[in-house]
Protein backbone atom coordinates (compact mmCIF):
# COMPACT_ATOMS: atom_id res chain seq x y z
CA UNK A 1 0.00 0.00 0.00
CA UNK A 2 1.71 3.20 -1.03
CA UNK A 3 1.58 5.73 1.92
CA UNK A 4 0.72 9.22 0.06
CA UNK A 5 0.75 12.57 1.33
CA UNK A 6 -3.31 11.90 1.95
CA UNK A 7 -2.58 8.99 4.26
CA UNK A 8 -0.08 11.50 6.04
CA UNK A 9 -2.86 14.38 6.36
CA UNK A 10 -5.40 11.74 6.97
CA UNK A 11 -3.91 10.10 9.88
CA UNK A 12 -2.52 13.36 11.52
CA UNK A 13 -6.07 15.05 11.27
CA UNK A 14 -7.70 12.52 13.40
CA UNK A 15 -4.69 12.48 15.65
CA UNK A 16 -4.91 16.49 16.25
CA UNK A 17 -9.06 16.86 16.05
CA UNK A 18 -9.65 13.18 17.97
CA UNK A 19 -12.07 12.53 15.52
CA UNK A 20 -11.45 8.74 15.72
CA UNK A 21 -10.04 6.94 18.33
CA UNK A 22 -8.66 3.08 17.43
CA UNK A 23 -10.74 0.39 17.79
CA UNK A 24 -13.89 2.11 16.96
CA UNK A 25 -16.54 0.14 14.76
CA UNK A 26 -17.04 2.80 11.82
CA UNK A 27 -19.56 3.05 9.07
CA UNK A 28 -18.66 4.75 5.95
CA UNK A 29 -20.95 6.40 3.85
CA UNK A 30 -20.44 5.33 0.29
CA UNK A 31 -22.41 6.90 -2.61
CA UNK A 32 -20.00 5.90 -4.75
CA UNK A 33 -18.36 9.19 -5.67
CA UNK A 34 -15.14 10.18 -6.07
CA UNK A 35 -15.35 11.43 -1.84
CA UNK A 36 -16.56 8.69 -0.92
CA UNK A 37 -14.66 5.88 -2.30
CA UNK A 38 -11.24 8.34 -1.40
CA UNK A 39 -12.33 8.52 2.48
CA UNK A 40 -13.22 4.78 2.35
CA UNK A 41 -9.53 3.74 0.53
CA UNK A 42 -7.67 5.70 3.05
CA UNK A 43 -9.65 4.49 6.26
CA UNK A 44 -8.96 0.86 4.79
CA UNK A 45 -4.95 1.77 4.64
CA UNK A 46 -4.68 3.43 7.89
CA UNK A 47 -7.13 0.40 9.68
CA UNK A 48 -4.07 -1.63 10.64
CA UNK A 49 -2.74 1.41 12.32
CA UNK A 50 -6.10 2.25 14.45
CA UNK A 51 -7.48 -1.53 14.66
CA UNK A 52 -11.14 0.13 13.45
CA UNK A 53 -13.93 -2.09 12.33
CA UNK A 54 -15.13 -0.66 9.44
CA UNK A 55 -18.26 -1.22 7.24
CA UNK A 56 -20.11 0.24 4.44
CA UNK A 57 -23.39 1.98 4.44
CA UNK A 58 -25.09 2.79 1.10
CA UNK A 59 -28.73 4.86 0.83
CA UNK A 60 -30.44 4.74 -2.09
CA UNK A 61 -32.66 7.57 -2.85
CA UNK A 62 -34.46 5.42 -5.45
CA UNK A 63 -34.19 8.48 -7.96
CA UNK A 64 -33.83 7.47 -11.84
CA UNK A 65 -30.31 8.52 -11.88
CA UNK A 66 -29.54 5.74 -9.00
CA UNK A 67 -30.22 2.46 -11.09
CA UNK A 68 -26.94 0.53 -10.34
CA UNK A 69 -24.92 2.68 -7.76
CA UNK A 70 -26.47 0.10 -5.16
CA UNK A 71 -25.02 -2.83 -7.29
CA UNK A 72 -21.57 -1.11 -7.48
CA UNK A 73 -21.12 -0.03 -4.15
CA UNK A 74 -21.73 -3.31 -2.85
CA UNK A 75 -19.01 -4.98 -5.25
CA UNK A 76 -16.44 -2.37 -3.92
CA UNK A 77 -17.75 -4.38 -0.06
CA UNK A 78 -17.10 -7.60 -1.58
CA UNK A 79 -13.93 -6.57 -3.14
CA UNK A 80 -12.54 -4.96 -0.15
CA UNK A 81 -14.10 -7.68 2.36
CA UNK A 82 -16.20 -5.56 4.21
CA UNK A 83 -19.71 -5.53 5.64
CA UNK A 84 -22.38 -3.63 3.77
CA UNK A 85 -25.49 -2.22 4.48
CA UNK A 86 -28.03 -0.64 2.23
CA UNK A 87 -30.91 1.05 2.62
CA UNK A 88 -33.71 1.56 0.58
CA UNK A 89 -36.10 5.08 0.15
CA UNK A 90 -39.62 3.72 0.85
CA UNK A 91 -40.98 6.52 -1.47
CA UNK A 92 -38.94 9.26 -3.47
CA UNK A 93 -38.09 12.74 -2.00
CA UNK A 94 -37.83 15.40 -4.66
CA UNK A 95 -36.01 17.75 -2.42
CA UNK A 96 -32.50 18.34 -1.67
CA UNK A 97 -33.18 18.73 2.08
CA UNK A 98 -35.57 15.91 2.07
CA UNK A 99 -32.92 13.47 0.59
CA UNK A 100 -30.48 14.95 3.12
CA UNK A 101 -32.27 14.09 6.42
CA UNK A 102 -33.74 11.06 5.09
CA UNK A 103 -29.95 9.97 4.17
CA UNK A 104 -28.98 11.08 7.41
CA UNK A 105 -31.94 9.10 9.31
CA UNK A 106 -31.18 6.04 7.69
CA UNK A 107 -27.55 6.01 8.57
CA UNK A 108 -28.29 6.05 11.93
CA UNK A 109 -31.04 3.25 12.14
CA UNK A 110 -27.88 1.29 10.50
CA UNK A 111 -25.27 2.84 12.95
CA UNK A 112 -28.13 2.17 15.94
CA UNK A 113 -29.00 -1.58 14.82
CA UNK A 114 -25.24 -2.63 14.42
CA UNK A 115 -23.37 -0.68 17.32
CA UNK A 116 -21.50 1.56 15.03
CA UNK A 117 -19.98 4.30 16.94
CA UNK A 118 -19.43 6.51 14.30
CA UNK A 119 -20.73 7.57 11.09
CA UNK A 120 -17.95 8.67 8.86
CA UNK A 121 -18.75 10.50 5.34
CA UNK A 122 -16.48 12.06 2.44
CA UNK A 123 -17.67 15.68 3.00
CA UNK A 124 -14.71 17.90 1.85
CA UNK A 125 -13.68 21.16 1.72
CA UNK A 126 -15.46 21.56 -0.97
CA UNK A 127 -18.60 20.99 0.45
CA UNK A 128 -18.35 23.06 3.08
CA UNK A 129 -17.52 26.18 0.89
CA UNK A 130 -20.96 25.35 -0.97
CA UNK A 131 -22.75 24.72 2.51
CA UNK A 132 -21.44 28.62 3.09
CA UNK A 133 -22.34 29.79 -0.23
CA UNK A 134 -26.09 28.18 -0.57
CA UNK A 135 -26.65 29.94 3.64
CA UNK A 136 -24.88 32.57 2.76
CA UNK A 137 -27.75 33.72 -0.29
CA UNK A 138 -30.26 32.49 1.84
CA UNK A 139 -29.66 35.22 4.66
CA UNK A 140 -28.13 32.30 7.02
CA UNK A 141 -26.46 33.92 10.27
CA UNK A 142 -22.78 32.29 11.28
CA UNK A 143 -24.88 28.93 12.36
CA UNK A 144 -25.41 28.65 9.03
CA UNK A 145 -22.59 29.53 7.05
CA UNK A 146 -20.39 26.79 9.31
CA UNK A 147 -22.94 24.30 9.52
CA UNK A 148 -20.92 21.57 8.28
CA UNK A 149 -18.54 20.72 11.01
CA UNK A 150 -15.80 18.10 11.74
CA UNK A 151 -18.05 16.16 14.17
CA UNK A 152 -22.05 16.33 15.14
CA UNK A 153 -24.60 14.07 17.36
CA UNK A 154 -26.70 11.60 15.75
CA UNK A 155 -27.87 9.58 18.58
CA UNK A 156 -26.76 9.65 22.11
CA UNK A 157 -23.91 7.12 21.57
CA UNK A 158 -23.43 7.65 17.58
CA UNK A 159 -21.41 10.22 16.50
CA UNK A 160 -20.96 11.57 12.97
CA UNK A 161 -17.74 12.79 11.69
CA UNK A 162 -16.32 14.01 8.29
CA UNK A 163 -12.67 13.35 8.29
CA UNK A 164 -11.97 15.29 4.75
CA UNK A 165 -13.00 18.73 5.56
CA UNK A 166 -9.52 20.05 5.01
CA UNK A 167 -9.44 17.87 1.48
CA UNK A 168 -10.91 19.71 -1.70
CA UNK A 169 -12.54 17.63 -4.12
CA UNK A 170 -9.60 18.05 -6.62
CA UNK A 171 -7.58 16.09 -4.46
CA UNK A 172 -9.97 13.70 -4.10
CA UNK A 173 -10.42 13.18 -7.73
CA UNK A 174 -6.22 12.88 -7.65
CA UNK A 175 -6.13 10.33 -4.96
CA UNK A 176 -8.49 7.94 -7.11
CA UNK A 177 -6.65 8.42 -9.98
CA UNK A 178 -3.51 7.74 -8.78
CA UNK A 179 -4.89 4.73 -6.89
CA UNK A 180 -6.82 3.41 -10.13
CA UNK A 181 -9.54 3.69 -7.93
CA UNK A 182 -13.15 3.08 -9.48
CA UNK A 183 -15.43 5.45 -8.86
CA UNK A 184 -19.78 6.62 -10.05
CA UNK A 185 -20.18 9.02 -12.24
CA UNK A 186 -23.81 9.97 -10.67
CA UNK A 187 -25.29 12.00 -13.32
CA UNK A 188 -27.44 13.83 -10.61
CA UNK A 189 -24.37 15.50 -9.83
CA UNK A 190 -24.62 17.49 -13.36
CA UNK A 191 -28.40 18.27 -12.76
CA UNK A 192 -28.37 22.46 -12.84
CA UNK A 193 -31.76 22.26 -11.47
CA UNK A 194 -30.19 21.80 -7.85
CA UNK A 195 -29.13 24.76 -6.02
CA UNK A 196 -25.86 23.20 -5.02
CA UNK A 197 -24.98 22.09 -8.43
CA UNK A 198 -25.07 25.40 -10.20
CA UNK A 199 -22.94 26.62 -6.94
CA UNK A 200 -20.29 23.66 -7.83
CA UNK A 201 -20.46 23.77 -11.50
CA UNK A 202 -21.35 28.26 -12.35
CA UNK A 203 -20.45 30.23 -8.99
CA UNK A 204 -17.07 28.62 -7.71
CA UNK A 205 -15.30 28.18 -11.00
CA UNK A 206 -16.61 31.81 -11.48
CA UNK A 207 -15.32 32.69 -8.10
CA UNK A 208 -11.88 30.60 -8.11
CA UNK A 209 -11.43 32.25 -12.01
CA UNK A 210 -12.22 35.93 -11.35
CA UNK A 211 -11.39 36.66 -7.82
CA UNK A 212 -9.38 33.92 -5.65
CA UNK A 213 -8.34 30.45 -7.41
CA UNK A 214 -8.39 29.01 -3.75
CA UNK A 215 -11.89 30.03 -3.49
CA UNK A 216 -12.24 26.59 -1.77
CA UNK A 217 -10.03 27.03 0.46
CA UNK A 218 -10.76 30.16 1.58
CA UNK A 219 -14.28 29.61 2.37
CA UNK A 220 -13.68 26.63 3.93
CA UNK A 221 -11.31 28.55 6.78
CA UNK A 222 -13.83 31.15 7.17
CA UNK A 223 -16.58 28.34 8.19
CA UNK A 224 -13.80 26.87 10.79
CA UNK A 225 -13.14 30.44 12.10
CA UNK A 226 -16.91 30.68 12.23
CA UNK A 227 -17.19 27.35 13.98
CA UNK A 228 -15.00 28.28 16.71
CA UNK A 229 -17.34 31.82 17.57
CA UNK A 230 -20.52 29.42 17.21
CA UNK A 231 -20.14 27.26 19.51
CA UNK A 232 -18.51 29.71 22.10
CA UNK A 233 -21.27 32.33 21.70
CA UNK A 234 -23.97 29.16 21.95
CA UNK A 235 -22.09 28.14 25.15
CA UNK A 236 -22.29 31.33 26.95
CA UNK A 237 -25.74 31.77 25.92
CA UNK A 238 -26.95 28.76 27.31
CA UNK A 239 -25.15 29.48 30.59
CA UNK A 240 -27.35 32.90 30.75
CA UNK A 241 -30.27 31.61 30.04
CA UNK A 242 -30.29 28.99 32.86
CA UNK A 243 -29.31 32.40 34.93
CA UNK A 244 -32.56 34.56 33.79
CA UNK A 245 -34.99 31.33 33.41
CA UNK A 246 -37.85 31.27 35.95
CA UNK A 247 -37.51 27.65 37.80
CA UNK A 248 -41.15 27.12 37.44
CA UNK A 249 -42.55 28.73 34.38
CA UNK A 250 -42.09 29.31 30.52
CA UNK A 251 -40.32 32.56 30.98
CA UNK A 252 -36.96 34.65 31.97
CA UNK A 253 -36.31 37.92 32.87
CA UNK A 254 -35.84 39.94 30.39
CA UNK A 255 -34.40 43.03 32.92
CA UNK A 256 -31.02 40.85 32.71
CA UNK A 257 -31.21 39.74 29.30
CA UNK A 258 -31.16 43.56 28.06
CA UNK A 259 -28.13 44.23 29.84
CA UNK A 260 -26.39 41.51 27.42
CA UNK A 261 -25.03 42.51 23.94
CA UNK A 262 -27.25 41.54 21.06
CA UNK A 263 -25.56 38.23 19.96
CA UNK A 264 -26.14 37.02 23.05
CA UNK A 265 -29.41 38.10 23.29
CA UNK A 266 -30.49 36.62 19.87
CA UNK A 267 -28.55 33.20 20.91
CA UNK A 268 -31.05 33.07 24.24
CA UNK A 269 -34.19 34.21 22.88
CA UNK A 270 -33.24 31.08 20.57
CA UNK A 271 -32.60 28.29 22.56
CA UNK A 272 -35.55 29.69 24.71
CA UNK A 273 -37.82 29.30 22.38
CA UNK A 274 -36.27 26.27 20.61
CA UNK A 275 -36.57 24.38 23.68
CA UNK A 276 -40.74 25.86 24.53
CA UNK A 277 -42.13 25.79 21.53
CA UNK A 278 -39.99 22.67 19.85
CA UNK A 279 -38.99 23.83 17.25
CA UNK A 280 -36.38 26.30 15.07
CA UNK A 281 -37.38 29.72 15.64
CA UNK A 282 -36.65 31.81 12.39
CA UNK A 283 -34.97 35.36 12.17
CA UNK A 284 -38.38 37.04 12.50
CA UNK A 285 -39.57 35.34 14.83
CA UNK A 286 -36.23 35.53 17.22
CA UNK A 287 -36.49 39.51 16.54
CA UNK A 288 -40.17 39.42 17.66
CA UNK A 289 -38.92 38.81 21.14
CA UNK A 290 -36.29 40.99 21.33
CA UNK A 291 -38.07 43.75 20.50
CA UNK A 292 -39.81 42.44 23.69
CA UNK A 293 -36.73 43.09 25.71
CA UNK A 294 -37.36 46.80 25.74
CA UNK A 295 -41.27 47.34 24.79
CA UNK A 296 -44.07 47.83 27.04
CA UNK A 297 -45.60 46.40 29.37
CA UNK A 298 -47.71 43.75 28.13
CA UNK A 299 -46.84 44.11 24.80
CA UNK A 300 -47.05 40.63 23.14
CA UNK A 301 -45.94 38.91 19.62
CA UNK A 302 -48.38 37.07 17.35
CA UNK A 303 -48.42 33.18 17.14
CA UNK A 304 -45.28 30.91 17.07
CA UNK A 305 -46.08 27.34 15.63
CA UNK A 306 -48.54 25.52 18.37
CA UNK A 307 -50.45 28.97 19.33
CA UNK A 308 -47.99 30.41 21.88
CA UNK A 309 -47.55 33.78 22.41
CA UNK A 310 -44.59 35.64 24.37
CA UNK A 311 -45.83 38.23 26.26
CA UNK A 312 -44.76 41.28 28.93
CA UNK A 313 -45.59 41.28 31.83
CA UNK A 314 -43.15 43.77 34.08
CA UNK A 315 -39.80 42.42 33.83
CA UNK A 316 -40.34 38.90 32.77
CA UNK A 317 -41.46 37.53 28.82
CA UNK A 318 -43.77 34.56 29.26
CA UNK A 319 -45.31 32.23 26.84
CA UNK A 320 -48.92 31.42 27.47
CA UNK A 321 -51.03 29.69 25.07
Amino acid sequence: MPWTSLHAHLHQTLKQRRLLEPGRRVLVAVSGGQDSVCLLKLLLDLQPKWGWQLAIAHCDHCWETDIGIADFVHNLAHTWKLPFHLQTAAQVNPTEAGAREWRYQALSEIARQHAYSHVATGHTASDRAETLLYNLVRGSGADGLQALTWRRSLLADVVLIRPLLAVTRSETAQFCQDMQLQIWEDAANQNLKYARNRIRQELLPYLKTHFNPKTEQALAQTAELLQADVDYLETEAAVLLQRLRHPDQPGFNRSLLRQAPLALQRRVIRQWLKSEIACAPNFEQIEKVVALLAAPNRSQTDPFPGGAIAHVETDWIWLKY
